[in-house]
C-alpha cells in the first residue's frame, strides 16, 4: 500500500550545476568559510532529488490490513471505518536500550508531567530510551527556536514544522552548520533493524537531504532530519457548525459574499457571538493567492503583496474588523477557536483535519450536545472566478538531532522513531496516539480507542512521542461517519487544489527578503485589525519592494526559470 520507489538506476547531475545556476554568483549559495561553516544571506537553492544514492533503500512496509476506503496517496489518503481490532504488531523485536535524553518540542495541548505513567510505559514500549520532552506553546517555540538552534541549546533533538524554518532567515545554512549528518546511519540497507523507516519512500527522505557545498551540491549532500508526514491533499480546513447554520435557517457558504452574508445575519458581538474565528491563511486561496506567494504571468513573477487580488483579501480582512464579524480575540495568544467552536461563540474557523474528528469525538463522549456538527467549507470563490484551494505537499516537519550527539546515540533515538512510523492500524500507532488501555483509553462499543479523562487532560493533543517521526503511510482518522465525509470531501475538492511552481526545490529567501517581508506582514496585520489605515496599503508594498521584495524576486525568478526553461 506504500507508494512505490521512483528512484532511477541512473544518477542525474544537479539540476542547478547543469543548469549554471549551481555558483555563488548567480543564484546566491553560501560558501564553506574558512572555520567549516556555511555562512551566507543572499539565498539558497537545493535540489529535493529522489535519486540520491544517500537515501535509504526503500523496501515497502505493505498495511498489515487493507482499508476500506482506497484512495489514491497522498493526495486522497485511504482509511478504515471499522478500527482494526486488535490492531495489528508492526515490531516484533524490541530493541534493548538505556540512554536518556532531551528532547525540544513544541506544543498546543496538555503539558504532561515528567512523571506521567504513560511516558514510563512509553519507555518500555519502545526498547527501554527515556526521553524529557521539553514542551512550550507553538508560538514561543517558533520565536525561541532560532536562538536556541544557534546557542545549541535545544537538548539532544529538535522538532521543527516547515512553517517554522521558513521564517527563520538562512535556515538551509542552520541545517548543516547545528544538525548532525545522520546519512552514515540511515543510507543503504536499513530494513533489519529499522524497517519501518526503510519503508518512509524516497520522497520523504529527500525531502530531508541539505547540502554543504554549492558546487557539488550532489557530492556534499547528507540526510539531517528524520521526516515526519509526507503531506498530501488539502492543507487544511475551514469549518463551520453545521447545527448551528440549521438552526438559524442558513445555508453552507460557496462564495466569499455568501459567507459575509452569513457572517451579517448570525453575528452579534452585544450577545457574545461572532461567526468568525480565524481565516489568516485558509482565506488567501479564496481570492486565488498563490500558496507559494509567487505567480508567474508570463514574462516574470509577480508577489502576491503586489496583486489586486491581495487588496481585496486585506478589504476582506479589515471588513471583519470593521463589522465586528470576527471574534476579537483572533491574532491574540487568548484566542482557542477550538473551545469558542465547541461551545458555539463562533461559527466558523480554520485548523488542521484533526479538528474535525477531535472535537467531534469529545463531544460525543460528554453528552452535552447530540446535535453538534462540524463540516468543511469547500474552495470559495470571490467574484465567480475559478476556485481554489491551498494543497499540503512535502514533509511537515523534521526531528533534528545535536550535531555533536553520537552516532550510538541518534541510532537509539531512530529506534523510536522507528517505533513511531507504524501506522493507523498497529498497535503502535495506538500506543503513541492513544496511549495504553486502562490509563489513558478505553475501548468504546465499536471497539475503538476512546480517551479517559486522563488520556484528554493530561495526554490529548499533546506533542510528544508523535514528533518522533511520520508514519510509513498517512492515513484518515476519526469515526467512520466522519472518515467517510473526509474521504469524499478530499475527492472533492481534487480538482481545486494548486500547484506549487518550485516543487522540487528547497528555497530559502534572501535574507533582505524575508526581513521585508517580516516589517509588511506585520503593517498589513495592523491595517487587517484596525491600527492603521487601508490607504496605507500601496505605502508599504512600496517600502517591502525597495527594502527586500525585488531582491527576492530577482532570486526566485532565476530559479524558477531554470526549473521550467523559461
Amino acid at each position: 500500500m506504500a507508494t512505490p520507489s521512483g528512484r532511477s538506476p541512473v544518477r542525474r547531475r544537479s539540476l542547478f550545476k547543469a543548469a549554471g545556476l549551481g555558483t555563488a554568483g548567480a543564484a546566491g549559495l553560501p560558501l564553506m568559510s574558512a572555520c567549516g561553516e556555511v555562512s551566507g544571506g543572499d539565498g539558497n537553492v537545493q535540489e529535493v532529488d529522489q535519486t540520491l544514492d544517500i537515501l535509504p533503500e526503500y523496501k515497502e512496509w505493505p498495511l498489515p490490513i487493507e482499508p476500506d476506503l482506497v484512495g489514491e496517496p497522498p493526495n486522497h489518503p485511504s482509511g478504515y471505518l471499522q478500527y482494526p481490532n486488535p490492531p495489528a504488531q508492526a515490531i516484533t523485536n524490541t530493541p534493548s536500550n538505556s540512554g536518556s535524553y532531551q528532547v525540544y518540542v513544541p506544543n498546543w495541548g496538555p503539558t504532561p508531567e515528567k512523571d506521567d505513567p504513560y511516558f514510563l510505559a512509553m519507555q518500555e514500549a519502545t526498547g527501554g530510551t527515556k526521553i524529557e520532552f521539553v514542551q512550550s506553546d507553538g508560538e514561543a517555540f517558533n520565536q525561541a527556536s532560532g536562538q536556541w538552534i544557534q546557542a545549541q541549546e535545544f537538548g539532544d533533538a529538535i522538532f521543527m514544522f516547515g512553517w517554522m524554518a521558513n521564517s527563520q532567515a538562512n535556515f538551509n545554512e542552520t541545517v548543516v552548520n547545528r544538525f548532525a549528518d545522520i546519512s552514515g546511519l540511515v543510507s543503504g540497507d536499513i530494513s533489519e533493524r529499522w524497517p519501518l523507516l526503510a519503508g518512509r519512500g524516497d520522497a520523504a527522505w529527500a525531502d530531508s537531504v541539505w547540502s554543504t557545498d554549492p558546487e557539488n551540491p550532489q557530492e556534499t549532500a547528507g540526510i539531517y532530519g528524520v521526516p515526519w508526514e509526507l503531506s498530501g491533499g488539502p492543507g487544511n480546513g475551514f469549518f463551520y457548525r453545521a447545527d448551528l447554520m440549521r438552526e438559524a435557517n442558513l445555508e453552507p457558504p460557496t462564495t466569499v459574499e455568501e459567507l459575509l452574508e452569513i457572517a451579517r445575519t448570525w453575528s452579534d458581538h452585544q450577545a457574545g457571538r461572532w461567526a468568525i474565528g480565524g481565516t489568516d491563511y485558509m482565506s488567501r486561496a479564496w481570492f486565488r493567492l498563490e500558496q507559494s506567494g509567487w505567480l508567474w504571468d508570463g514574462s516574470g513573477l509577480v508577489n502576491n503583496n503586489e496583486r489586486p487580488e491581495f487588496k481585496e483579501w486585506v478589504t476582506f480582512q479589515r471588513t471583519l474588523t470593521d463589522e465586528q464579524l470576527r471574534h476579537p480575540n483572533v491574532g491574540t495568544p487568548d484566542f482557542d477557536g477550538k473551545t469558542l467552536q465547541r461551545t458555539g461563540e463562533i461559527l466558523f474557523d480554520q485548523d488542521g483535519w484533526n479538528r474535525w474528528w477531535q472535537i467531534t469525538e469529545m463531544v460525543r463522549a460528554s453528552g452535552e450536545d447530540p446535535d453538534f456538527e462540524l463540516h468543511p467549507v469547500g474552495a470559495l470563490t470571490y467574484e465567480d472566478r475559478e476556485p481554489m484551494y491551498h494543497a499540503a505537499s512535502g514533509v511537515g516537519a523534521w526531528l533534528f538531532f545535536r550535531k555533536d550527539l553520537g552516532e550510538d546515540a541518534i541510532a537509539e533515538l531512530l529506534d523510536v522513531s522507528n517505533y513511531v512510523a507504524a501506522p493507523y492500524g498497529t498497535k503502535e500507532f495506538e500506543t503513541v496516539f492513544f496511549g495504553f488501555e486502562g490509563e489513558q483509553f478505553e475501548y468504546d462499543a465499536d471497539g475503538r480507542p476512546a480517551f479517559t479523562e486522563a488520556g484528554v487532560t493530561s495526554f490529548q493533543d499533546s506533542l510528544t512521542y508523535t514528533a518522533m517521526g511520520g508514519r510509513t503511510q498517512y492515513l484518515l482518522e476519526g469515526p467512520p461517519d466522519i472518515m467517510q465525509a473526509r474521504f469524499e470531501f478530499d475527492e472533492q475538492i481534487l480538482p481545486y487544489l494548486d500547484s506549487n511552481p518550485f516543487q522540487g526545490l528547497r528555497l530559502t529567501s534572501p535574507e533582505a527578503g524575508t526581513n521585508a517581508g517580516t516589517v509588511f506582514d506585520e503593517k498589513v496585520n495592523d491595517i487587517i485589525y484596525g491600527r492603521a489605515e487601508l490607504s496605507e496599503l500601496d505605502s508599504a508594498i512600496e517600502t517591502w519592494k525597495a527594502d527586500g521584495g525585488d531582491e527576492a524576486r530577482e532570486f526566485y525568478e532565476k530559479a524558477y526559470k531554470q526549473l521550467h526553461g523559461e
